[in-house]
């Protein structure tokens, strides 16, 4: 589970830099350190996914730790790019397989 988990991660990353949507640059402690859900305060999702979600996913793969045991990510991420109309149908299906994965 933990190779799928990761060669997922790994695609969601390649998404979002096909996409155009990677930072270079780290948002600030405050804004990572948001309670909100998906830091919806501080940060764009897709900064969440990157500085947020995967940096914790992989850091749970690293260092042999439990996978959640259930994950929901997908129809925030469909929301999302739905909202600002713009293609994410590679992403979005990457986050449905990761979904399904975590939740099994």
């Amino acid at each position: 589970k933990q190779l799928r988990v990761a060669s997922l991660l790994m695609d969601v990353e390649c998404s979002l830099r096909n996409m155009g949507s990677w930072s270079d640059e780290r948002p600030s402690e405050e804004a990572l350190a948001s309670e909100a859900p998906f830091c919806i305060d501080t940060l764009t999702f897709e900064q969440w996914l990157q500085f947020i979600f995967l940096e914790r996913m992989r850091y749970l793969i690293d260092e042999n730790l439990p996978l959640p045991d259930e994950c929901n990510i997908a129809p925030m991420a469909e929301l999302h790019f739905q909202q600002e109309q713009r293609d994410a149908s590679q992403l979005i299906s990457h986050l449905e397989a990761l979904d399904r994965t975590l939740s099994k």
